[in-house]
């Protein structure tokens, strides 16, 4: 469903980035979305080879941008900077010509009016690019509706992506469990299926009908919505039966569990690692966890505690794809206590916070406690440690790479845990050794003595296992 990328024969497919300075965004807050949309487009395999952006009322122009930013972009892909004759409206109007040319819509400066007067835009190549290559692709950092793409592509004469389908386009890529591919595939569905396009052949397509002008049960276009409907219909129903087959064979008997929640590429994986000894994928770019995995923290304690590592979020994350992902978020939502781990060395880390917990409260997840875990500390410098300890007092500075502070938040994990536990005294007749040995597998044993009818031991476990170890040791 996904539009192929084409790669040209000499590498990987250049790609213009282009991003829109709303009223209410800043210029820090453009630049961070763009270094980021880089990010996603070197994850899928594009090289980011230039960058445009415009100050805009609104995003919802045809051709998104001004005439002069759109000359300026079309010379970057070889493309005319106009939208063809056959996207005229019915006024007769081209849609270059619909959107104001910017008079109305964009906000820009009298030194960029007067660039644009004379048509002399500069391109913004990066530094040793070649301003003779063209790129064969153009990014957009919002979403487009169908009729911007294709005037867009129209007057680029290259493929153009959204956001939204970038982000697609990696996880279907990273997707290996077939839930993961199911999920992915389910939101890939719901989110081209408006942009489905009616050729001429398509249009002219029909199936025969009684009494109806011109023939006409469903058109071919009709026809392919249907079978993607269908399509969704059946992965949400694997689904389902996936998540039963999963909840059959987990054993999660007295565990306690732990789950790592955030915003991708803030290190969960890494601290996974360190936190359990697990071989847990760590690569250096976004999205490289797609499927959940639960590991048992190491070194072990009694009752063990799971530790399960998430899928991470990112701003403006498709609303189809975050639903779909809720069934891989359950070990999240059953979690005891969420570890938010924060890139503490980026410097809006406080709005990646919020992207995070936004999107829990949109996927019911995120009620239970949590320990904010601000990562990456061996980035910064002291000062900068001492001033995040002190901005958050409840949350704890660490680097996963440092193993003294793995073991300082090991520590934490577990006296959190221990909260809840009780101690108890309990007597195992020499009758009733398995009971002896079941007390050993599912509690803390902080004293034990030997005396004549039996062996005494001191426990520290949840209250309802306790009962159960009292009962089974007075049966």
């Amino acid at each position: 469903m996904l539009p192929s990328l084409s790669t040209p024969a000499d590498g990987r497919p250049r790609a213009v980035l282009v991003g829109i300075q709303l009223p209410d965004l800043s210029d820090a807050q453009v630049a961070s979305s763009l270094d980021e949309l880089a990010r996603l487009c070197k994850t899928l395999g594009l090289d980011p080879v230039a960058r445009i952006s415009q100050r805009r009322r609104s995003t919802g122009a045809p051709t998104v941008l001004g005439a002069g930013k759109l000359r300026e972009l079309a010379r970057l892909t070889g493309g005319a900077g106009v939208v063809p004759s056959p996207a005229r409206s019915r006024g007769g109007r081209r849609g270059t010509e619909d959107e104001s040319d910017g008079d109305d819509d964009a906000i820009q400066t009298a030194e960029e009016l007067a660039v644009e007067a004379v048509d002399d835009d500069a391109d913004e190549l990066a530094d040793g690019d070649d301003p003779t290559v063209r790129a064969g692709v153009v990014v957009f950092d919002h979403d487009l509706t169908p009729t911007q793409l294709r005037n867009l592509e129209g007057a680029t004469g290259a493929q153009v992506l959204d956001r939204s389908t970038v982000i697609l386009h990696i996880f279907q890529r990273h997707a290996r469990s077939r839930e993961a591919r199911a999920q992915v595939e389910i939101a890939a569905l719901k989110y081209m299926a408006p942009r489905l396009r009616a050729t001429g052949a398509t249009r002219d397509r029909q199936q025969g009908g009684i009494g109806v002008r011109g023939g006409a049960g469903e058109s071919a276009l009709e026809l392919d919505r249907r079978r993607v409907r269908d399509r969704i219909a059946e992965l949400e129903r694997e689904l389902v039966s996936l998540e039963r087959e999963a909840s059959g064979r987990r054993e999660r008997r007295d565990a306690r569990t732990v789950s790592l929640v955030g915003y991708t590429n803030a290190g969960k994986s890494t601290l996974m690692r360190a936190l359990t000894g697990a071989d847990v994928l760590v690569e250096d770019r976004l999205f490289a966890t797609l499927d959940t995995t639960v590991r048992a923290l190491h070194p072990a304690t009694v009752p063990r505690v799971l530790v399960s590592d998430t899928v991470g979020f990112v701003d403006r994350l498709p609303h189809d794809l975050v639903a779909s992902f809720r069934s891989t978020l359950a070990e999240a939502r059953d979690a005891e206590l969420l570890l938010h781990v924060v890139d503490a060395s980026d410097p809006l880390y406080l709005e990646r916070m919020a992207v995070t917990r936004r999107v829990l409260a949109e996927l019911d997840v995120g009620k239970q406690p949590e320990l904010l875990v601000l990562n990456k500390a061996d980035r910064l410098d002291a000062e900068a440690c001492e001033a995040l300890t002190e901005q958050h007092p409840e949350g704890i500075v660490v680097s996963a790479n440092r193993r003294s502070d793995v073991e300082r938040l090991h520590a934490r994990i577990v006296a959190w845990l221990e909260r809840a536990m009780v101690d108890a005294s309990l007597f195992v007749p020499y009758r009733t050794p398995r009971v002896l040995h079941v007390i050993h597998e599912r509690a803390r044993v902080l004293c034990e003595t030997h005396e004549d009818e039996g062996t005494r031991v001191t426990v520290r476990a949840p209250a309802a296992v306790i009962e159960e170890l009292r009962a089974a040791a007075e049966a």
